[in-house]
């Protein structure tokens, strides 16, 4: 069993799709292939089970794969070690973020990150805030940017930045008239479109309505989707309100394409995860001092 072997087969176990985790790798597809039939071939297990053109962990393959990704994840940390022995001169950073904060927030930090330490390679992988938790706490992420709150007992959280989140509507929306709005008009006036959830977003807007006395669960939520630009388009072209972070929404409010109801949503805490029970790497370090 080869460390080649053991990164390819998370790869693929983690997106249960051969060429998208070629791609990700920047292997052929074929060779991928190859790796995954030699593994099996060498111990007798079948890891995948083939349907039609797609591909399934089996049980053995689900049992593996935490000792896979914790042996990649201790092979990637010896490779840190050893780039910073060498000056920060090599090595590599796993960095996952929820979309907010990648969007807006990271990439100058990167930037500045890159320019000060070019032969770090820096890994950023966009996730909601559960994924993102996850990672950092499967070792598939060194350090990981949420946005709002996450309770996990094996994870350090750092405070990043604040953020507001806002109400935003089409301005032939109800609610495009400005006039002061008091909490329950949320519930009674008004359909809305959400991040799905698991989303920092959805999170943090529930838990003001929750603060207000209000029941999330009374929300007339006619879309659920996966990202910060999928839920503006669809607020333009409809008659429901979303509740979104204010640097998003910001470029849409300037140019008068949506308009901000008048109520006012508590701030948001976006934060650094990192391990409780692992030393951050230098890397790590100094782009967490670059983030706080």
């Amino acid at each position: 069993m080869t460390l080649e072997q053991l990164v390819i087969f998370v790869a693929v176990a983690e997106r249960e799709h051969l060429t998208r985790a070629a791609e990700t790798l920047g292997l052929t597809p074929s060779a991928v292939s190859a790796a995954i039939r030699k593994l099996e071939e060498n111990y007798g297990v079948d890891l995948f089970d083939r349907v039609g053109r797609g591909i399934a962990l089996t049980q053995a393959g689900r049992m593996f794969l935490p000792e896979a990704r914790a042996t990649v994840a201790r092979a990637q940390t010896a490779e840190r070690v050893l780039g910073e022995l060498g000056g920060l001169e090599k090595g590599a950073l796993s960095i996952y973020a929820s979309q907010t904060i990648a969007s807006y927030l990271l990439p100058p930090i990167l930037m500045r990150f890159h320019q000060d330490y070019p032969g770090i390679e820096l890994s950023l992988t966009i996730s909601n805030t559960a994924g993102v938790a996850k990672a950092v706490s499967e070792g598939l992420a060194e350090i990981g940017f949420i946005e709002g709150a996450h309770e996990n007992d094996s994870l350090s959280k750092l405070h990043m930045a604040d953020d507001a989140l806002v109400v935003v509507v089409a301005p032939d929306h109800p609610f495009a008239a400005l006039e002061p709005l008091m909490p329950d008009c949320l519930i009674d006036r008004t359909t809305w479109i959400m991040r799905e959830k698991g989303s920092g977003t959805r999170s943090a807007f529930e838990s003001s309505l929750t603060e207000c006395g209000l029941d999330p669960i009374s929300l007339k939520i006619v879309l659920d989707l996966p990202s910060n630009e999928a839920v503006l388009s669809a607020v333009r072209h409809g008659k429901a309100a979303a509740a979104i972070s204010e640097a998003v929404a910001a470029p849409y409010l300037a140019q008068g394409l949506l308009v901000r109801a008048n109520i006012d949503l508590p701030t948001r805490a976006f934060n650094v995860l990192t391990r409780k029970d692992r030393q951050l790497s230098k890397a790590a370090s100094l782009l967490v001092d670059l983030s706080c």
